[in-house]
């Protein structure tokens, strides 16, 4: 098929409830198919604003998020809970 796009892999990722609404925010504000195609996008803005970032060695799941703040949020709540 002529400009046909081949989706070979499949990615299965694991979302909060507050990343989910915003996926589906910015799905529905710019009119998006569906939560893939959202998702593909977001991916080809973020990936096209500085070139593709390595993780640091050592680093985590955990220390990447999709809004704002989040992962900051999860190290005060892991740490509160450490404390007591």
């Amino acid at each position: 098929m002529a400009g046909s796009r081949e989706r070979g892999e499949r990615l299965q990722i694991m979302l909060t409830p507050e990343e989910l609404t915003g996926l589906d925010d910015f799905r529905f504000k710019n009119r998006m198919p569906s939560r893939a195609a959202a998702i593909r996008e977001i991916l080809r803005r973020g990936l096209g604003v500085n070139g593709v970032v390595a993780a640091k060695a050592g680093a985590k799941s955990s220390d990447f998020g999709v809004l704002a703040g989040e992962i900051e949020s999860r190290r005060n709540r892991a740490r509160s809970t450490n404390a007591e």
